[in-house]
């Protein structure tokens, strides 16, 4: 069941089920005998009829003044097929008519002392002829249901003064749907950030999901900052905040649901994996909306920032080390009650990393990520269809070698890809920086196929190309040397994350190191 969808019942819902089990005691008390109407039609010569439903009167306004002679008063019964909906038809909610269900309920005198009240009818009268023992549980059921639709109409005036949004130029959703929608008494005035203070408690596992309802309701998107094959990346606004919203196509409905589930483990808040704020989804029946929220970085990704920058020695040393630290992180296993699985990131690339406005950079887009199960000593993959990023797959992927049985080829696949991207900052940096260029942009196409890649990485066992200005730079030899041992052709024989933030951590002197 999605934890997402439809995470608290609609106090429509609540109306109408309370209407449809009222309806059924009284039509239960009614059984024993048929309601006996007054009725003037022609059709009913002795002034009698009877029906299943109810009995009905009708009268006409002239000249603002109500009349209750026998001829304007219309006396007849209302039978259920033709009582829409039968609960409580429409034709009752008029003014100038009147529905009832005891006998002979309609005649002329209780319609004029009804009417004159403007039909401020009590509740449907009980049958004399029903017992004590027939009614007890249908009252008890009433009072229940009376308790919880109390609460639920509670919750909702409580949100029609909180759901109004921030200024933009597309609310995330329609007005409407945001007025009986309740919110969780925690967000006051409060930003996201103590929000997730306050409600984590240091478990990192996200925000509760009536809060995250609340918060991507309100969110109004501004514009477009990215694209990609799951669809597209606005920037929105709440509450005068900045944050990301990733919409997904409904096809990828199982990615938006993963992401969303590997963001909210135990404990895998940490200030180089982007900050997740909630996700939420809306369906009208037609389509399907499905929103992931994350905090905003106005620098885009590693991919945008390196193709527009240069960088010195101490930005780079400070970027790879924010990579390796936040993959170390995803990593790494906690034991305890509340503890972190290991996960393996699957797609790590230049494109899903995020740089932060102080250029340390933050690792995103986790819906390939997949998770090791300790008790059981499996792993815990995804169902979607998506595969990672070709360019960035290691040798032991392309040719379909690794074992996907086990944990830890999934975390050296991760450090194959990191290795590229280390590759991909250090050719901006320096006194002569070269241009942005991907991995292997001189060996395959812009798009490469699986076969380009096979070929070039398992075939021929190539790898990016080290330029001799590097080896006279201290910082770039060193990094130089980190990388290579984050893409040999043995997955067994590269560093693992942790090995790498520490190496990292060593690089230079520690004014290389400012974060």
């Amino acid at each position: 069941m999605y934890q997402y969808k439809n995470v608290i019942m609609d106090t429509f819902h609540w109306r109408k089920w309370f209407l449809l089990l009222l309806f059924a005691v009284y039509r239960r008390l009614d059984a024993v005998d048929g309601l006996k109407c007054y009725c003037n039609s022609p059709s009913c010569p002795n002034e009698t009829c009877e029906t299943d439903g109810y009995c009905f009167a009708s009268t006409s306004i002239e000249g603002g003044v109500q009349k209750f002679t026998y001829q304007e008063v219309e006396l007849r019964c209302m039978s259920l097929k033709t009582a829409f909906p039968p609960e409580y038809p429409i034709k009752c909610k008029s003014s100038a008519n009147y529905c009832c269900q005891y006998d002979f309920c309609n005649s002329n005198d209780i319609v004029r002392e009804s009417l004159s009240k403007v039909l401020q009818a009590t509740a449907m009268e009980s049958s004399p002829t029903a017992k004590v023992w027939q009614v007890l549980p249908w009252v008890m059921g009433l009072m229940a249901l009376t308790v919880c639709v109390a609460t639920s109409l509670w919750w909702a005036k409580r949100s029609r003064s909180l759901m109004k949004g921030g200024r933009g130029s597309r609310p995330l959703f329609a007005a409407e749907d945001s007025l009986g929608e309740p919110r969780h008494p925690i967000m006051g005035t409060a930003t996201i950030r103590d929000m997730i203070e306050l409600t984590t408690s240091g478990s990192g596992s996200g925000l509760p999901l009536l809060v995250q309802r609340s918060i991507a309701r309100q969110i109004q998107l501004v514009d477009i900052i990215g694209k990609g094959r799951f669809g597209e990346v606005w920037r929105g606004r709440w509450r005068g905040e900045n944050v990301a919203v990733k919409i997904f196509s409904s096809r990828e409905e199982c990615s938006w649901f993963r992401e969303a589930e590997i963001y909210q483990t135990v404990m895998l808040r940490h200030e180089n994996i982007l900050g997740f704020i909630a996700a939420d989804n809306k369906d009208n029946g037609t389509w399907t909306q499905l929103w992931l929220i994350t905090d905003y970085h106005e620098n885009g990704s590693l991919f945008d920032y390196l193709t527009a920058r240069t960088i010195d020695s101490n930005t780079l040393v400070k970027m790879a080390l924010s990579i390796a630290t936040g993959l170390a992180h995803l990593h790494m296993d906690i034991v305890g009650t509340k503890g972190k699985p290991a996960i393996a990131h699957r797609d790590l690339k230049s494109k899903n990393i995020l740089v932060k406005s102080n250029l340390t950079c933050v690792i995103g887009d986790l819906g390939l990520a997949v998770r090791h199960n300790v008790a059981s000593d499996s792993v815990d993959v995804p169902s979607t269809n998506r595969v990672g990023t070709k360019r960035y797959m290691a040798p032991e992927v392309l040719d379909e070698t690794m074992d996907t049985r086990q944990f830890d080829p999934y975390k050296r696949s991760d450090v194959y890809s990191f290795g590229l991207v280390l590759w991909e900052i250090a050719r901006r940096c320096g006194t002569m920086p070269d241009e942005y260029q991907p991995p292997y942009y001189d060996s395959v196409p812009p798009d490469p196929a699986l076969e380009d890649m096979r070929r070039v990485v398992c075939m021929e066992k190539r790898r990016p190309n080290v330029p001799n200005r590097w080896h006279s730079d201290p910082v770039l030899s060193a990094i130089s040397k980190v990388m290579k041992e984050c893409w040999y052709q043995n997955p067994a024989a590269r560093l693992t994350a942790l090995r790498i933030k520490k190496t990292l951590a060593n690089i230079g002197t520690g004014d290389h190191i400012k974060l």
